[in-house]
């Protein structure tokens, strides 16, 4: 007796003892070779951003993977003069979604702190720059 019920983008299955027991019928499919993802790097030929790049680290599938992904869209697709300045909102989403994580996502030691600071204020800045652009 399988039970299924899908929240969100995840599908539960419940399953009895006697499911268990019975062996498993799966059969395992060899990697393609033909796998237009298989061994591309982060930005695919046609310029698309690959996802399942193991470079990402798992960040796009995490519990905050659709803010990572609206984030760096945002920044890999910027044409600002200083690119990224137009994806502050993106990021500080991203941000505090992970710090809802502490366990999946550390936040810097002392050390990098300065570096976070400067980042912080770089994006003030854009920000600022961007305000002060629209209304001129």
């Amino acid at each position: 007796l399988f039970v299924s019920s899908v929240i969100g983008k995840d599908r539960i299955i419940f399953a009895t003892k006697e499911d268990h027991e019975t062996p498993s019928s799966a059969e395992l499919v060899a990697d393609d070779p033909d796998d237009p993802y298989e061994e591309q790097g982060l930005i695919l030929p046609n310029g698309d951003i690959n996802w399942n790049c193991p470079c990402l680290g798992g960040m796009a599938s995490g519990p905050c993977g659709e803010q990572f992904k609206s984030a760096f869209s945002c920044f890999h697709y910027s044409t600002e003069e200083i690119k990224g300045s137009d994806c502050v909102d993106q990021f500080r989403a991203m941000q505090e979604c992970m710090q809802k994580y502490p366990d999946l996502y550390p936040q810097e030691d002392e050390n990098d702190e300065k570096s976070s600071k400067d980042l912080e204020a770089a994006s003030t800045e854009a920000s600022a720059a961007k305000e002060e652009k629209g209304s001129s």
